[in-house]
């Protein structure tokens, strides 16, 4: 899942639109009829999309902004709402499913009447790519009034956000620090776009847009010695079927040392293929997904620089799938001289900012990096969304993770069964083309783990001490090139990227399934109430495990627990700390969602003290083959229970949609916590397909070597 891929066609045929002898195609692009136009309120408008250069032809139609804007079928039809909106400015998108990267809007009006509004707004750029944390002014043209004032929002939010990217009055937007991400479809995520809206303030049914791409300045063709979390890969990483072919592409991670040489660490599936390669391969940057000058040459190895050359790599399928000692995805690669920042700065990790406020280059903590702890703050620079940072959700986990032979995903599959992983929380924590990221500690720099995979939930890593360990020889030590610990500033700045995970949303159950929980609190009220700290007891859906109840206990905060009980008549309980509760003694369901609503919201992990890790390491061990055996379930680590934030738990990753025996809520003395996703992927569910027609080799050796479209701001 966490590589990238890009589609070429191998022959130029007629029916190909721009693809003539010699000459590059167009990639894969989408526009909308009509746009522009008045819809009234409560009747339907027919859209249509056309994407150029694809047989496919497929997309998938969205309504900007809410329900309150209207809805639109999968086949195109828009349905006005029953009232104009606020903006009456409707933007309807429509993204191929061929290749999700790319994706039109229209613009329309929602009246009350026929009569069209006097007043237009047009955007300028009508389309922008900004670089992660870079800016883009933007204008706005009123006709049809004196007054010219507009409102700015991106997505519909005034003045943009922290994910979205700010926007100031003066219409400069301020792009947010990681790329925006959304549903592969298929467990995994890709990068979207964004739209920046104009409203008119004198009408506020006028509006303008424009759509905004993020990329991170990591993607682009680097000159001189590259920098780290970069794109980069395998010269050899495509497939070919018939008349097309898939390249590939990944993370070139950081840089470590052996006796006094220098190698590029990354994935086995970024450098290694899979297994597929021989020792001596080049390793070239940016990787052939991003090699080219322009989107209509992607995929070309003229232009591409070999930074490196494939030294060592644990293999996959015979070494990590009984999880051997090796147990890790990693491969190396011996550096060739002047090609790559000796320094080891990687992109984004630096500890200040430029003066447009950029986070600059920075190395890792040099050394042998440090451990994973559950809730340790993370970070990590890679090809497809440039800098994201997030939380540590579990560690000590077994998991099972798919692989792919061929690169985009098709031809065989084989599965690693790995153990003493990290789990990052979030799906936006990465995407196709972030494997071999190097994820570092926030506050000091210090190498923690090594991306390879995910769902669509969380982020799976192996931690550094065995991919370390893996490639010693003779005596000789590997270890990371770098500097002085720091903090990795960019977590820290006003747009800074975060999780969009980082809490955990408010569920809802049935009477029927509260019912057990209700009984078992009104048949144990009184000696539940004796806890000095409790204040109320009441009824709720557990955090640990969404679908099932809770013994809610309402507790003063910051006074001692006494031995709460973890199950009552064996229905979970749940802690709700706060100062002052308004409803005490035995309370329904619905005082208690009154009580809850005054405590803080729950967040998504919690630390734990080195006692509970201890102590929930022994449960684990005695209980991770069995649980490891069940249908359905994909994963056993160590993380901290909601329901009781500072207690341990056991984490129970399971595969949505899929049968399964139900999870105990307490194994030996310890609480259970079930996380639901896509099944754990690596090496395939590519990002960014693009269709066009290879220069020949002697023609592409021609071309000037300058920065692909995607240069640095």
């Amino acid at each position: 899942m966490r590589r990238a891929y890009s589609l070429i066609s191998l022959l130029c045929v007629v029916i190909l639109a721009g693809c003539k002898s010699g000459t590059a195609g167009k990639v894969i692009s989408v526009t909308i009829e009509p746009t522009g136009v008045n819809v009234v309120i409560g009747t339907t408008l027919q859209f249509t999309a056309t994407v150029a250069d694809t047989f496919n032809q497929k997309v998938t139609w969205s309504v900007v902004g809410g329900s309150d804007k209207g809805t639109i079928s999968s086949t195109g039809l828009y349905t006005a709402p029953g009232a104009v909106p606020t903006p009456a400015q409707v933007t309807i998108m429509a993204i191929s499913q061929k290749d999700q990267t790319k994706s039109a809007t229209a613009t329309i009006k929602v009246t009350a009447t026929s009569t069209p509004s006097p007043v237009s707004v047009q955007v300028s750029p009508g389309a922008a790519s900004v670089s992660a944390f870079g800016t883009q002014q933007f204008t706005a043209t009123v006709t049809g009034n004196t007054n010219t004032a507009v409102t700015w929002q991106v997505n519909g939010t005034t003045g943009g956000s922290r994910t979205l990217g700010f926007i100031s009055s003066s219409g400069l937007y301020v792009a947010p620090g990681d790329v925006p991400t959304a549903s592969a479809g298929a467990g995994g995520t890709v990068a979207t776009t964004l739209t920046v809206i104009a409203v008119s303030q004198a009408d506020l049914s006028a509006s303008g847009s424009a759509a905004v791409t993020i990329l991170p300045e990591n993607q682009n063709n680097q000159s001189g010695a590259i920098e780290l979390g970069t794109s980069g890969g395998n010269v050899n990483d495509s497939n070919t079927s018939g008349k097309t072919t898939v390249c590939c592409g990944g993370t070139l991670g950081s840089l470590v040392t052996r006796a006094g040489t220098q190698f590029i660490l990354s994935n086995n599936h970024v450098l290694a293929r899979s297994d597929a390669a021989t020792a001596g391969e080049s390793i070239i940057q940016p990787a052939l997904i991003d090699a080219g000058l322009t989107p209509q040459t992607k995929c070309d190895k003229a232009q591409a620089t070999t930074v490196a050359n494939l030294s060592q790599f644990v293999n996959l399928e015979t070494e990590s799938k009984s999880a051997s000692p090796s147990n890790i995805d990693a491969a190396i690669a011996q550096v060739v001289s002047g090609k790559v920042d000796p320094g080891g700065n990687i992109f984004y990790l630096g500890a200040t900012a430029d003066a447009n406020g950029v986070p600059v280059p920075g190395a890792p903590h040099a050394g042998s990096g440090i451990a994973a702890s559950v809730n340790t703050a993370v970070a990590k620079s890679g090809r497809t969304t440039g800098l994201t940072c997030s939380t540590v959700l579990a560690v000590n986990t077994n998991t099972i993770v798919s692989y792919n032979k061929n690169c985009d995903g098709s031809g065989a599959s084989f599965k690693v069964t790995y153990d003493n992983q990290v789990q990052v929380l979030g799906g936006d924590f990465s995407a196709g083309g972030d494997s071999g990221s190097l994820i570092v500690t926030q506050n000091t720099a210090d190498p923690v783990a090594l991306l390879y995979g995910g769902s669509d939930t969380d982020t799976v890593a192996n931690p550094v001490a065995p991919v370390l360990s893996f490639f010693a020889s003779g005596g000789n030590s590997l270890t990371f090139v770098g500097g002085a610990a720091h903090p990795v500033i960019g977590c820290t700045l006003p747009n800074a990227p975060q999780t969009a995970s980082g809490t955990v949303p408010a569920a809802s159950l049935t009477a029927d399934v509260l019912q057990k929980a209700i009984a078992a609190s009104d048949a144990h009220g009184p000696e539940l109430l004796a806890h000095p700290e409790v204040q109320a007891v009441g009824v709720g859906a557990s955090y640990d495990n969404p679908g099932e109840p809770a013994i809610l206990f309402f507790v003063a905060k910051g006074q001692p627990q006494r031995k709460i009980p973890s199950l009552v008549d064996g229905i979970r309980t749940r802690i709700v700390e706060g100062d002052l509760f308004p409803h005490r003694g035995t309370i329904s369901a619905a005082d208690s969602g009154v009580n809850a609503q005054s405590a803080e919201a729950p967040q998504a992990v919690y630390s734990i003290s080195q006692a509970e890790f201890r102590r929930a390491k022994v449960v684990h061990a005695a209980h991770v083959a069995e649980l490891m055996q069940q249908l359905g379930v994909q994963g056993v680590g160590i993380t901290s229970s909601v329901d009781s934030p500072g207690e341990a738990a056991l984490m129970i990753f399971v595969i949505r949609g899929v049968a399964r025996n139900p999870i105990p809520p307490v194994i030996d003395g310890l609480r259970t916590r079930v996380r639901e996703s896509s099944p754990f992927r690596a090496g395939f569910g590519a990002a960014e397909p693009h269709r066009a027609c290879l220069l020949p080799a002697s023609k592409a050796a021609e071309q000037p070597s300058t920065p692909s479209a995607q240069a640095k701001r």
